[in-house]
């Protein structure tokens, strides 16, 4: 016994001594990595290294792995607070998610603040990385008070970085290029990173685009965490031009009118308590200027529809900065200055929440008990119509599903009043008790107010994005938006689960050509060598009528198939969920046979895209990413600075992209149309137009300019104060028009009367005199989002998609691009369409 109280002291003392040494094991990043902070880039592993060591030497801290890039890089957020908080860290979380009603169960008083920091979203936008390291430092460095007193009653989230595949691709680029000490002149190539940049993820998406759209991975695995915490406060650290001064809150009009008194109140609040900081340095800073609220995508504005205080910050620099540069007025801006200035605005956002805690939860919490009890906007239900393609509705749910915007069906049938997508127009509308509802009594009643409102209302219209994205549509779907609340029972999605079991031997298998879905089947028919027709116009058979565009399987063309050709069929079919129909003959009912000539063979394409120098980065990404992870088809991308010793045939179709460079000179393109002549398909997406049009043996050309002489004139006396203003009325950031559709087409196989495509700017082209007008814009075809009175009238009238036959092959023009940002699902079958069955 005596022995035992003898040991008892010396291992207090060893646990005591251990306890300090893993304190004072907490090393500042300059220690950790080696080099001071901001004299070098720290590559993505690194960064990631320093966040676990911090999270093992300090017991304020905690971080988990929530996903990986497309490379394979890790993805990562850390959880700091006082030690209080850390031991009860889960039941803050579900806290605050009771008092939004997405969990059940009554909140407790606990007014934790929870700040949710985001980092690096654009790779070569790189100091913000650097700049976590110091931050996540300063709030758990054991001797300094400050940040102590702050995290008593704040949790803060750190995401490191959004986008590590962009980053270390600037980041590698740079050191591979810099010398021994940088050079600060603009002109140094060190300043002029090479296409595609740093800026977007794996796919060329601006993931700073895809907050509500979620079509890259990153944004999939950070919103399923968001949704976990919900935060009351989220900052998005970002980069722009190196002259210019540091940007903060509060923000530029336009706002959404959703946005709270609160939420522009608060804004005002931080800005003055970073000003505070700014102004004792003597760094200048603006703010209400350039960036706005509107765009749902963003990482200012995704989490200010969802509650939260949300917030862009632009520092100086961008990847024209590089480690410095000498600015205009003489000045060097450091990456070290760089991070400085993020490191300042991460601290004053957690110390003004912490300061505000309490009315931070207390106001997240109305705003919440206001969205499910007081809802605003013009509209109360969103109704879409049952009997829409169910794949479409499946696609639309899964996004709802990831925001967790609850839907259901009508109680009852009814007639009532409401506006019609389709129409444009509000009338008589009967909504059926099969049809599906989202009303905007729920938690998350702003984000569905802003993902189907017809109509978005800017109220200030100088922005510098698109200003509609209506779900319906973006999916294609009927439906309408109603001003009375309906009752919803809760419904799950329509599950369209199926298994093809087609016993004996049809004729022929056939697959309806509807949506995505049925390119992916296509695809993968093809990439197993099995042959496939389609159906250039309507028939019926054994009963059964069929479109324009269906697929025909047919036993007769697959005699050489080595492997079980029906089991084959099925499998792919059921891969993709798609029903097969089996056909006993070939001799139909009405419409053409199996044998006849308008019943085509589908050739499978050997697809080329243009990419490289002097191609939109942003668009070839979206083509790429469509073939790679959509339709899963073979892709070759060709680089812009060897394309002109390509041999074109070995390609059945070119895609060219919106095209800036000039390696495609008079004599290539000469030989892309020899190439056409002989079969080939050359597919021009929006920009790509502008090199076509007007050249010898293209039907494309602009529409002439009918502005009259007195608007000259007028132009001529505007005041230079509004020069920005007057701009506007020629001005198109993104409206959606109701395209007219030629469906005996084979480019618009698959859609109705109409077809709603997002413009994205004010180019116009002449109806083709020699080839096919597929897709027309006419009188009235404006449908949502703000749109200068000049550039309307330029825009109705013209073509959207036509497509001229050129020898033996054929020119697509697509004036308007269907897989912007991949979230335009209804355009996915458009851009097949022109992939697969034109020209075949």
């Amino acid at each position: 016994m005596t022995k035992l109280r003898f040991l008892y002291p010396l291992f207090f003392l060893l646990f005591i001594s251990t306890g300090l040494k893993a304190q004072s094991g907490l090393q500042a990043p300059s220690e950790f990595l080696g080099y001071e902070l901001g004299s070098q880039w720290t590559p993505h592993h690194k960064v990631m290294d320093y966040f676990w060591h911090v999270a093992e030497q300090s017991p304020q801290v905690k971080t988990n792995q929530y996903g990986t890039t497309n490379e394979g890089r890790q993805l990562m957020l850390a959880y700091i607070s006082a030690r209080k908080n850390m031991d009860k860290l889960q039941e803050i979380r579900t806290n605050n998610l009771k008092r939004t009603g997405l969990r059940d169960g009554t909140p407790t008083g606990d007014s934790t603040a929870i700040v949710w920091l985001s980092y690096n979203v654009h790779g070569n936008e790189t100091s913000s990385s650097e700049a976590a390291m110091k931050t996540i430092y300063e709030l758990v460095r054991p001797d300094n008070a400050r940040t102590k007193k702050w995290l008593q009653n704040t949790v803060v989230i750190i995401d490191p970085m959004l986008n590590p595949d962009g980053r270390d691709r600037y980041v590698y680029w740079y050191k591979q290029t810099v010398g021994t000490q940088p050079n600060v002149h603009l002109n140094a190539r060190e300043h002029h990173e090479p296409w595609p940049g740093g800026r977007t993820n794996h796919y060329y998406f601006d993931l700073n685009r895809d907050w509500a759209w979620l079509t890259q991975k990153e944004s999939r695995h950070r919103i399923a965490e968001y949704q976990k915490w919900m935060p009351h406060i989220h900052v998005d650290f970002h980069e722009q031009e190196y002259d210019s001064p540091y940007y903060f809150a509060p923000a530029a009009k336009p706002f959404h009118n959703a946005i709270t008194d609160w939420q522009s109140e608060f804004q005002f609040t931080i800005g003055q308590n970073h000003a505070k900081y700014f102004n004792k340095n003597n760094w200048l800073y603006f703010t209400r200027e350039v960036f706005d609220l509107f765009y749902p995508s963003y990482g200012d504005t995704y989490p200010i529809f969802n509650g939260a205080i949300g917030m862009t910050y632009e520092q100086a620099g961008h990847s024209l900065a590089g480690l410095g540069i000498l600015k205009t007025e003489g000045d060097t801006l450091t990456l070290n200055d760089r991070l400085t200035h993020h490191h300042t605005t991460g601290l004053s956002t957690v110390e003004i929440s912490s300061k505000n805690a309490g009315r931070l939860v207390s106001e997240f919490s109305s705003y919440y008990d206001r969205a499910q009890n007081n809802p605003q906007g013009e509209y109360e239900t969103f109704v879409i119509k049952g009997d829409n393609n169910p794949d479409k509705l499946q696609a639309l749910f899964d996004l709802l599903d990831k925001h967790k915007v609850k839907y259901g069906q009508p109680t009852q049938s009814q007639s009532l009043r409401g506006y019609n997508y389709e129409t444009g127009e509000s009338e008589e509308v009967s909504v059926s008790k099969d049809d599906y509802l989202v009303s905007v009594y729920q938690p998350k009643s702003v984000m569905a107010r802003i993902l189907f409102e017809p109509k978005p209302e800017l109220s200030d219209s100088v922005t510098y994005d698109i200003t509609a994205w209506g779900q319906h549509y973006a999916y294609g779907l009927d439906g309408y938006a109603l001003k009375q609340r309906l009752d919803v029972e809760q419904a799950s999605a329509p599950k369209k689960e199926l298994e093809n079991e087609i016993s004996g031997k049809p004729y022929a298998y056939l697959a309806k050509w509807q949506d995505l879905e049925d390119i992916g089947l296509l695809s993968d028919l093809l990439k197993q060598e099995i042959r496939v027709r389609f159906a250039q116009k309507s028939f019926t058979v054994d009963g059964q009528s069929y479109d324009r565009g269906t697929l025909i399987i047919t036993r007769s063309d697959n005699k050489i198939f080595t492997k079980d050709f029906d089991s084959t069929v099925q499998e792919i079919a059921n891969k993709h969920n798609q029903q097969l129909y089996a056909a006993s003959t070939g001799f139909v009912e009405s419409g053409p046979d199996f044998g006849s000539s308008s019943v085509r063979y589908l050739e499978p394409p050997r697809v080329a895209l243009l990419s490289g120098s002097g191609t939109d980065a942003g668009m070839v990404g979206e083509i790429w990413h469509y073939f790679d992870k959509q339709i899963n088809y073979p892709l070759t991308m060709l680089d812009t600075n060897y394309f002109g010793d390509v041999d074109l045939s070995k390609y059945d179709v070119l895609i060219l992209p919106s095209y800036y460079g000039d390696e495609l000179d008079s004599d290539r393109l000469g030989e892309i149309k020899e190439w056409i002549s002989s079969g080939g398909k050359l597919i021009a997406v929006q920009g790509g137009n502008n090199l076509l049009a007007g050249k010898e043996r293209f039907a494309l050309k602009r529409k002439k300019d009918d502005e009259s002489e007195s608007a000259e004139v007028a132009n001529q006396l505007d005041k230079y104060g509004e020069q920005q203003r007057e701009s506007i009325s020629s001005f198109n950031p993104g409206s959606i028009f109701k395209v007219t559709m030629d469906n005996t087409h084979p480019l618009a196989f698959g859609y109705k009367g109409n077809y709603f495509s997002l413009k994205l700017n004010t180019s116009s082209y002449q109806y083709l005199e020699n080839g096919w007008n597929v897709g027309v814009t006419k009188e009235g075809a404006h449908m949502s989002g703000f749109l200068g009175h000049e550039a309307k009238e330029g825009i109705q009238n013209s073509l959207t998609f036509g497509v001229q036959n050129m020898g033996s092959g054929s020119v697509v023009y697509m004036i308007d691009n269907p897989l912007f940002r991949a979230f335009w699902y209804n355009g996915k079958q458009l851009f097949g369409n022109a992939v697969f069955l034109v020209g075949q």
